[in-house]
């Protein structure tokens, strides 16, 4: 099988796309506290990793094997975010400051399943209506999408919290009631 010095790049390249997606997932779910998934991944991880470091030390006088290593780690990289990105895990936090405290903001968005806090601020040009929002990061784009369709100009600044304790949305977020929201409004376009 490792005849073939195409073959042979092709896998090194595949295996170290693999072993980089499990490292970068294993970093983010450790990051996000959850420590036995992540040493699930881990085992999966190293073994990869050994195999695909062994097929290039074993032939180190052939530099193509170490440029495929090189570049299945940076594409590893990659796949490993663009994972991430499906899975998206956790909440956000969204902070909005909307620049006209008068439009129905908060209605709207709590009919679409939102939690949000809301009070009036003053800015450097007058009166604005600011809110913070949480969500789970699944919703994140459709979140920003309702924002700037209720208000163009609203300013937005979004973070990720570490922790979650209490209050309404918890409660709303296992009734399913943003799942639902989204669900009407992609069968009204």
């Amino acid at each position: 099988m490792f005849e073939n010095p195409l073959m042979l790049i092709v896998i090194i390249l595949a295996v170290n796309i693999v072993y980089v997606s499990f490292f970068t997932l294993r970093m983010i779910f450790t990051l996000k506290g959850q420590r036995y998934f992540a040493a699930f991944i881990s085992m999966f991880e190293i073994v990869t990793y050994i195999y695909g470091l062994g097929l290039v030390l074993d032939r180190m006088d052939q530099i193509e094997n170490v440029i495929a290593y090189a570049v299945g780690y940076g594409l590893g990289v990659i796949v490993g975010m663009k994972i991430e990105e499906k899975l998206a895990l956790g909440y956000i936090t969204v902070n909005v400051i909307s620049s006209d405290p008068d439009i129905e903001f908060t209605r709207r968005l709590r009919e679409k399943g939102y939690g949000v806090t809301s009070w009036y601020a003053y800015g450097m040009e007058g009166d604005r209506l600011a809110m913070q929002i949480l969500t789970p990061r699944k919703y994140e784009l459709a979140l920003y999408e309702t924002i700037r369709y209720i208000d163009p100009k609203a300013f937005i600044v979004a973070y990720e919290p570490k922790q979650i304790h209490g209050g309404f949305w918890a409660k709303s977020v296992k009734r399913g009631k943003i799942r639902d929201a989204q669900k009407e409004q992609q069968e009204a376009l």
